[in-house]
């Protein structure tokens, strides 16, 4: 997801049309500010990731997706 703001520990993120509040208190590593990407796990950030990981797992979950109606070819 990314990140559109951030108030204390709970983040504001946003991904594939949906936002979702985030908690931050698990990330450990560095500084996040709004425009970064994280892994989020049952509402917590819990890794920092770069734009290219992100849309490799958008494109990978768009693909699953399909893949339960039959879309790909396997």
């Amino acid at each position: 997801m990314q990140i559109t703001e951030i108030d204390g520990d709970i983040a504001s993120c946003h991904s594939a049309g949906i936002t979702r509040a985030v908690n931050l208190f698990m990330f450990e590593h560095g500084v996040l500010k709004p425009g970064d990407y994280v892994l989020v796990h049952v509402g917590y950030a819990i890794q920092k990731i770069d734009p290219e990981a992100a849309q490799l797992a958008w494109n990978t979950e768009r693909e699953m997706r399909g893949a339960t109606r039959g879309d790909l070819n396997a």
